[in-house]
């Protein structure tokens, strides 16, 4: 659950500040209501956009079953580990000029029928990414699981609101950069547990070799099957009893995640 909402949190706290820079620079224009309302109505487009995948990627899957039905929830699962990692790369590398570049695109856009596409295209982005990640820790939920991931969600979802809210306010203790730099670490804590997921689901469809399993067994100090161990489980894809195949996908994660973020630090050329 916790991972619904720190992922809902982030993707949420994007958008809206894509929309406060949106609306300082449309507050600045000599025409400013009806760019306003051009704005509102891409976000409501772009919103309209992210249920519309949701809908489809359920309606997919309930169009399959048996092998391609795993294959299809396998690929999204790794999908979705992939995709938390391309965004926190993207944004280490360009949130610093986001505003500038935001601005650029609003002055660029045509009048209020502009305006409404930049803000569609990038709520719909977030929105589209927070609708895969969801689907990839929805599959690892079941039953009552899935309405807690629900509501993770929607207090990810106010939570973000809240901060936006604190943060617009000049909230001294609250800043956009280092929250974004923390939740960096989490967002990426996050996908080696959906990769982790995934490569699980591969060894026991026997598509991966676990080539060693397992390689230790830790469960009587911390079982991830309940309690402690259960939440490191779900939250950063603790195995008490890994096998070699997964524990090489973890150290590789985390080698070329390491690897991206310091080479992303190194301003843009």
């Amino acid at each position: 659950m916790l991972n619904a909402l720190i992922v809902v949190f982030r993707e949420s706290l994007e958008a809206m500040l894509v929309i406060g820079v949106l609306l300082a620079w449309i507050a600045r224009q000599p025409n400013p209501a009806a760019l306003r309302r051009g704005l509102w109505a891409g976000v409501g487009a772009g919103l309209g956009l992210a249920l519309a995948l949701g809908f489809a990627t359920f309606a997919a899957q309930s169009q399959m079953q048996g092998e391609a039905l795993e294959k299809f929830q396998v690929g999204m699962v790794l999908f979705a580990a992939g995709l938390i990692v391309q965004m926190v790369l993207w944004m280490h590398r360009h949130g610093r000029h986001m505003r500038r570049e935001l601005e650029a695109q609003a002055g660029r856009a045509a009048g209020a029928l502009g305006i409404g596409a930049v803000a569609a295209l990038a709520v719909a982005r977030e929105g589209a990414e927070t609708v895969v990640f969801l689907y990839g820790l929805g599959l690892e939920s079941q039953g009552g699981d899935r309405l807690g991931l629900l509501a993770a969600a929607l207090a990810g979802f106010a939570l973000a609101a809240a901060t936006g809210a604190l943060v617009a306010r000049g909230a001294r203790f609250l800043s956009y950069r280092t929250l974004f730099a923390v939740s960096e670490i989490l967002l990426l804590v996050i996908a080696s547990s959906l990769l982790m997921a995934g490569v699980d689901r591969m060894i026991g469809l026997d598509w991966l070799p676990p080539l060693l399993d397992p390689v230790w067994d830790s469960s009587t100090l911390l079982d991830d099957g309940s309690g402690a161990g259960r939440l490191l489980a779900d939250f950063a894809g603790y195995r008490a009893r890994p096998s070699a195949s997964l524990l090489l996908a973890y150290a590789a994660f985390w080698s070329f995640a390491l690897w991206r973020l310091r080479r992303s630090a190194k301003p843009v050329s």
